[in-house]
C-alpha cells in the first residue's frame, strides 16, 4: 500500500476548536475505574484527566471497520490500516477544576512518511491547546502513527529491558478495565474490547491496554510521589503494545529534586512505556 505524501500534506495547519464543561461523573467514574478511594468529584482534575472531554462523537454510520471515526475529516485520510496512539509530551500552566468551561484549539502540526519495518509509517502530530476560566491551562503534542498489518512470518522487533525501579504498582487488567476506560474516553477503537477482532483480524494475541490509560497510571505514580507538587511537564512513548493476557507493572524512579522517570513494564521484563515527568519547584 503506497502512502501518497504530498496529498496528505494538504491536512497540514488544519484546525479545529471544541467547548466542553469538566463535569464531575467522568472523574468519578474513572476514580472507580482505577480502584482509587472515591471523593466527591471536585476539585482540580489529576494530569491526564482532561483526555475524559473533548470527547469524539462520529455517528456510528460515520465509523469505519476498526471503530475508528472515518478518516478524511479533522485527521487526514492515511490509508494504513493501523493506528495507534505513539505518545505525546505536554505542558502544564494551571489547573483545570470541575465545574470550568474549557476550550480546545486543535492543529495539524506536522505530517511524515517514513519506511519502517514491515512497509511504511506515516505520523501525523497534533498540537492541542486547552484553556479554561483563568486563561491558558495546558498545550499538548499528540503522536500518532498509522501501520501496515503485519507479515506472517515477519520476525519480532527487538525489545529494551525495563529496570526495576524505586516505586512499583501491579495493574491487573482484565476485559472489564478495558471496556470502561474505552467507555469513559467514548473510544470505539476494536483493539481494546472486541477479542474476536483483535484476534482474528488484526492478528494479535489479545485486547491491547490502551496508551492513554497506561500514559494515565504513570503519571498517577508520579503525581502520587511529589503530592502536593504541581506538574510541569509530562512526556511518554509507547514501545510495546501490552494485553490483558498477564500483569504489568508501572514502575519509576526520582530523576532529581524536580522530576521523575516512570515506565511500564510487562510481564516479560520489557519496557512497554517509557515516560518523564517534571514538577514545580
Amino acid at each position: 500500500m503506497t502512502v501518497n505524501a504530498d496529498a496528505l500534506r494538504a491536512w497540514k495547519g488544519r484546525s479545529e476548536t471544541l467547548q466542553d464543561t469538566v463535569t464531575p461523573a467522568p472523574v468519578r467514574m474513572l476514580r472507580a475505574t482505577l480502584d482509587l478511594p472515591a471523593d466527591d468529584g471536585t476539585g482540580e482534575l489529576p494530569p491526564l484527566w482532561h483526555w475524559l472531554y473533548f470527547l469524539p462523537s462520529a455517528r456510528q454510520s460515520q465509523l469505519g471497520p476498526d471503530g475508528h471515526p472515518q478518516r478524511g475529516g479533522f485527521l487526514p485520510p492515511v490509508p494504513l490500516p493501523r493506528r495507534m496512539w505513539a505518545g505525546g509530551q505536554l505542558e502544564f500552566f494551571m489547573p483545570l477544576r470541575v465545574g470550568d468551561t474549557v476550550r480546545r484549539t486543535s492543529t495539524i502540526e506536522d505530517i511524515t512518511v517514513k519506511p519502517g519495518r514491515t512497509g511504511e509509517l506515516c505520523f501525523v502530530r497534533v498540537r492541542h491547546e486547552v484553556s479554561g476560566p483563568q486563561g491558558p491551562a495546558l498545550r499538548e503534542f499528540h503522536d500518532i502513527v498509522y501501520r501496515p498489518n503485519s507479515s506472517p512470518g515477519a520476525p519480532a522487533p527487538a525489545h529494551e529491558p525495563a529496570p526495576q525501579g524505586e516505586w512499583r504498582e501491579q495493574v491487573v487488567p482484565d476485559d472489564v478495565l478495558l471496556f470502561r476506560y474505552s467507555a469513559l474516553t467514548f473510544n470505539g477503537h476494536r483493539i481494546h474490547y472486541d477479542r474476536r477482532y483483535v484476534t482474528g483480524v488484526e492478528g494479535y494475541p489479545g485486547l491491547i491496554v490502551h496508551g492513554p490509560l497506561m500514559a494515565t497510571l504513570l503519571a498517577g505514580l508520579g503525581a502520587r510521589q511529589f503530592a502536593g507538587r504541581a506538574p510541569a511537564a509530562f512526556s511518554f512513548r509507547a514501545l510495546k503494545p501490552v494485553f490483558d493476557l498477564n500483569a504489568f507493572d508501572v514502575c519509576g524512579r526520582p530523576d532529581g529534586a524536580d522530576a521523575a522517570q516512570l515506565w511500564i513494564r510487562d510481564h516479560e521484563g520489557h519496557q512497554a512505556m517509557a515516560a518523564r515527568m517534571e514538577f514545580r519547584p
